[in-house]
């Protein structure tokens, strides 16, 4: 029986056959697909699906009768209905379960007005709000949410419905893709940056430059000067740090707080963003046992969603 958690390889780690994969690419993140055992969705009252079609990465969740049953994130390819066809597959991969099992699908994210198995789409905002207030509790009011090409923060009620919301610029800069733009010119594997960043005796003046173009010029500069990796990952990380609690404060940040996407993982982002702010987010779940996945915290809020539009469409 396949394992309810598969992970994709990740560089520099040995494959089935016991070889070391040394061909690495820094930037990849680990893709991977969680099935919850104990949950039986033949006998569900009503089956949904939230797919998040980011610029980076693409989520599905599936949910049975409200409670998550199957998560599956991977990187998006140059189409997002592929994307999200591919993803939702592979959600669904071992578990009996058929496209034509699930009753409502929400589309979210970057790409949602090119998912064509979607009933309906919603955007990211209300949906990684609705999605944090299932991960976290009412308890959460700010939401701040990294994507891939863009950072917002959200502030929410108790029941995760939107009050009001700020997002930066086009700008990759501190995004999904800037981490992986520095990971590929420091070769460090982008899980490890974060970790890494904190091994430093003295926290360094952030860079200069949030551009991602122009940061990597600086980074460059930097190593030339004979800063080690740590040092010049601690100086962009307080940059990107500085400017998402410039979008906080902006928004109004309240307790209490947390962080979703990519970044979410990023503990050189996460704990500079506590310092900065002063206030300190609530901690991720255990993932991995629920699959209640902050980076997966839109596509969750969209199968949450699509349960309530579902009921809503069965009473007309």
């Amino acid at each position: 029986m396949e394992r309810p958690f598969t992970l994709l390889i990740k560089p520099g780690e040995r494959n089935i056959m016991g070889n070391r994969v040394d061909n690495i690419n820094y930037w990849r993140w680990r893709e991977y697909r969680l099935t919850l055992p104990n949950k039986n969705w033949k006998k569900a009252r009503v089956i949904t699906a939230g797919i998040d079609v980011g610029s980076v990465s693409s989520k599905a969740v599936i949910m049975v009768d409200g409670e998550i049953y199957a998560v599956a994130i991977k990187r998006t390819g140059s189409s997002s209905p592929d994307s999200a066809k591919k993803v939702l597959e592979w959600a669904l991969e071992g578990t009996g379960m058929n496209i034509e099992d699930i009753d409502y699908i929400v589309g979210t994210g970057y790409g949602r007005v090119n998912i064509p198995m979607a009933h309906t789409t919603l955007t990211e905002i209300a949906c990684h709000a609705k999605g944090a207030n299932y991960i976290w509790g009412p308890a959460v009011r700010t939401i701040l949410d990294v994507g891939g090409q863009d950072i917002k923060a959200i502030r929410c009620d108790e029941k995760g419905k939107v009050l009001s919301f700020l997002m930066n610029d086009k700008c990759a800069a501190g995004t999904g893709r800037g981490m992986e733009v520095l990971a590929d010119l420091l070769k460090v594997p982008i899980e490890e940056m974060g970790a890494l960043s904190l091994k430093i005796d003295e926290e360094p003046e952030p860079v200069s430059c949030t551009c991602v173009a122009f940061a990597r010029t600086e980074a460059i500069s930097l190593l030339r000067q004979g800063w080690s990796k740590e040092k010049v990952l601690a100086a962009y990380m307080r940059a990107m740090a500085l400017r998402m609690c410039n979008l906080l404060e902006r928004v109004g940040c309240e307790k209490e707080l947390v962080i979703t996407g990519g970044q979410s993982r990023n503990i050189g982002i996460v704990s500079r963003v506590a310092e900065i702010i002063g206030i300190k987010p609530l901690p991720t779940p255990d993932w991995e046992k629920d699959g209640r996945d902050p980076m997966a915290a839109g596509a969750i809020g969209a199968a949450i969603f699509a349960k309530v539009l579902y009921e809503k469409s069965q009473k007309a």
